[in-house]
């Protein structure tokens, strides 16, 4: 089975060597030029397509005339998107005979759209997963053809359960390409009233609001910590404080306005609305602070309350 490859980032990877495994021919690959403004942390389809003599190509806009004349002249019995960022027009997904499918990060229908990684994270999500479905003009809206769960830990940062989803995803696609290939993979329409929809996420996302409760506040940190551009609050001269890591208490302790700092000798913690925030890892203009770095900054800050 011929098919077009639309990818990007590591599932892109995991979503090629998957066709590849599973025998499908990869006639061309497409996938984005790299934003130097990014912290790219992850691997390069380009690269990849190079190193397996795939023919890539990276267009700023795939919906063109030219590009959507170049794919109906490949003749794609199917084609898949694996982390491509872009929608892709109806003419393009109407070319190939044997559908059109995406990968997306999450259970559909739930947490639809940009991000979701992130975003079950910053809601308290006990679980997600990946799912293959038919792609239509509606992002992330058509039959669903397999899901594969995956349980999320309360330590999981956004990067840990992204590797969680590239295994899961893995599987997914053991699972179902045979199916695809050979004409019986099921269809499964979304109830997409039923699901959620949540939309791209920019660095001043992150601002933490001190007057949160401990474990809203934890899910902020953790699902924009490295190598994202971290969750983060302001001293009152208005420096910036990046907090990569911090823990939530709710015990009791002295009470203390929301977004106070004080110690105990050994630790530095933030109050809450709820608890307080023991910080492990965080950075200044001055660089980054951990263990008795911290305590050592801190200490002589004493009155001090974050903004």
């Amino acid at each position: 089975m011929k098919v077009v490859v639309f990818a990007y980032h590591n599932m892109g990877i995991v979503g090629l060597k998957a066709l590849m495994r599973e025998g499908f021919e990869i006639t061309a690959v497409f996938s984005h030029r790299d934003d130097p403004d990014e912290n790219r942390w992850f691997a390069s389809v380009v690269d990849w397509a190079k190193q397996n003599r795939i023919a890539v190509f990276c267009p700023d806009n795939v919906n063109l005339p030219q590009w959507v004349s170049m794919i109906g002249r490949m003749s794609p019995d199917a084609i898949f998107s694996f982390y491509y960022r872009n929608l892709i027009c109806d003419e393009i997904l109407n070319i190939p005979p044997c559908g059109a499918y995406n990968l997306h990060g999450s259970l559909l229908p739930a947490y639809r759209g940009r991000c979701p990684v992130n975003w079950v994270l910053i809601h308290g999500e006990r679980k997600t997963g990946v799912t293959l479905h038919h792609m239509i003009a509606r992002a992330d809206a058509g039959d669903i053809v397999g899901r594969r769960e995956v349980a999320i830990d309360f330590e999981d940062t956004a990067h840990k359960l992204f590797q969680k989803l590239c295994a899961a995803a893995d599987e997914l696609l053991a699972e179902v390409l045979p199916l695809i290939r050979s004409g019986k993979a099921p269809r499964i329409k979304q109830d997409i009233q039923s699901g959620s929809y949540f939309g791209g996420r920019r660095p001043e996302d992150g601002k933490i609001e001190w007057s949160w409760p401990s474990l809203r506040i934890y899910n902020l940190i953790r699902a924009v910590t490295e190598p994202y551009p971290g969750a983060f609050s302001y001293l009152p001269d208005g420096e910036k404080l990046t907090i990569w890591w911090a823990v939530p208490e709710r015990q009791k302790h002295p009470v203390q306005p929301s977004g106070a700092v004080y110690t105990d000798g050994h630790h530095v913690y933030v109050s809450t609305a709820d608890g307080r925030l023991r910080l492990e890892d965080v950075q200044t203009a001055k660089g980054r602070l951990r263990g008795e770095k911290i305590l050592k900054y801190f200490q002589s800050k004493k009155g001090l309350v974050l903004q």
